[in-house]
């Protein structure tokens, strides 16, 4: 470091997405594959197979639009052209699946169960977790399933920070195993004079994500500001669908489907793939569009709350339309019009009597109408808070004006001239 690189302007994001995929091509030379080495038998450190799987996902930004100071475009740099970012994309993907060194686990909750288990070796599903010690680390803490209070399962009253759409469980089919892993309309209420406690329903507008859970780790969580379960920062089924991706796009929609198939099988139970697996691949076969449609709306599915969506609607330049999308859908869902008409205006519930504990739930499905039984309690699940409709982005702002942060103004500042902001800030 000189007087004269001390302070440097910004670079293009082009030469960093070069940067980074010679970088990550050089890695994969240096690292071992998923437990060929005991230095990669763990997730919580690096492996080929998590080094070609970034190189892919990276590639696929490069290739797709994204917000240039001069606009919404894709790249103009040559090297990062669409033909040669999937290519990348799909010998990197082709290279982790071929190499049999990971999978899918078995269902969607066992994969989900043994991260909040912390079982963290490798040869799975997953390829890389960011590592945090037991006292470090807000997973449980921000997306886990919200605990009103200190009960049987954490000494962490947290959770339920963010949570998804009120929309999204409306959107997996009924059978879709994903769903009410993904999804969940409690929370764990305050406890007892014993320590016990037990889901209440939330509100329409007040879901919690389910991937990660204080009630399914062994370890009881005491510290009270974080709690130390790892981030899964990539997994198997992300290289299948950017395999998926990468050859609809480079050759054809026969060419995906395989890889869409292996996703959408494991969402499902062998009687409910005719529907929803052999029907819905049959339809996304029949066009490069349909195909593509169907890897956008699976991705939804699969990655709800692992924050990937952002990113990947940037690059297919779906951001701004499918936030417009989720208003709509939110709107239609209060007034219980369009897709939501039957969707039941009152829930049932009581608790299970085999543990004490669970919620049993009835009114959730649409059509799903009146009490099943006079030992059921209800509540009414009807009206979206118009505030949490109008948050979806800032009025009058255009989220595809606004793709990135800025620069904070100290870092300008501090910055002898050299930053400054783009895109309107």
């Amino acid at each position: 470091i000189t007087g004269e690189t001390v302070f440097l302007p910004k670079s293009s994001r082009d030469v960093i997405y070069k940067q980074l995929l010679a970088d990550l091509d050089e890695a994969a030379d240096l690292v071992p594959w998923p437990n060929e080495s005991i230095l990669s038998s763990s997730v919580e450190r690096v492996n080929k197979a998590f080094v070609k799987g970034l190189r892919a996902r990276i590639a696929l930004i490069a290739g797709g639009y994204q917000q240039y100071p001069d606009g919404i475009r894709l790249s103009t740099d040559p090297d990062l052209s669409r033909n040669a970012m999937y290519t990348i994309a799909l010998n990197e993907c082709l290279d982790v699946i071929n190499s049999g060194t990971a999978h899918l686990e078995s269902t969607f909750e066992t994969l989900w169960r043994k991260v909040c288990l912390e079982d963290t070796s490798a040869g799975g599903e997953a390829l890389w977790q960011l590592p945090f010690n037991s006292g470090r680390g807000r997973v449980c803490f921000t997306f886990g399933v919200r605990h009103r209070s200190v009960d049987q399962h954490t000494g962490q009253a947290r959770g339920g920070v963010a949570g998804p759409t009120p929309t999204l469980f409306y959107d997996y089919a009924q059978a879709d195993q994903r769903r009410d892993v993904t999804c969940v309309p409690y929370e764990w209420g305050t406890a007892d004079a014993n320590g016990w406690s037990q889901q209440q329903l939330t509100s329409i507008d007040q879901w919690n994500f389910g991937k990660y859970r204080y009630e399914w780790m062994d370890r009881f969580v005491t510290s009270s500001n974080d709690d130390g379960l790892n981030w899964m920062y990539m997994r198997y089924a992300e290289v299948l669908l950017m395999a998926a991706e990468a050859s609809n796009e480079l050759n054809g929609p026969a060419a995906a489907a395989p890889y869409l198939r292996q996703v959408r099988e494991r969402a499902f139970a062998p009687a409910d793939r005719p529907v929803n697996v052999d029907a819905y691949i049959a339809a996304a076969q029949l066009s490069p569009e349909a195909m593509f449609n169907a890897i956008v709306e699976e991705h939804k599915l699969e990655f709800t709350g692992e924050m990937l969506r952002k990113q990947a609607l940037i690059r297919w330049n779906l951001l701004g339309d499918k936030l417009d999308e989720a208003k709509m859908k939110m709107n239609n869902l209060s007034s219980r019009t369009g897709e939501y008409a039957d969707i039941p205006t009152t829930l049932y519930w009581k608790i299970d009597e085999n543990d004490n504990e669970s919620l049993v739930v009835y009114g959730l499905n649409p059509g799903e109408e009146g009490s099943p039984g006079a030992n059921y309690s209800s509540q009414t699940w009807d009206v979206v808070n118009p505030d949490k409709i109008n948050s979806i982005y800032k009025p009058g702002v255009d989220p595809d004006a606004h793709q990135f942060w800025p620069i904070w103004q100290v870092f300008i500042e501090a910055s002898n001239g050299q930053l400054v902001n783009d895109y309107g800030y």
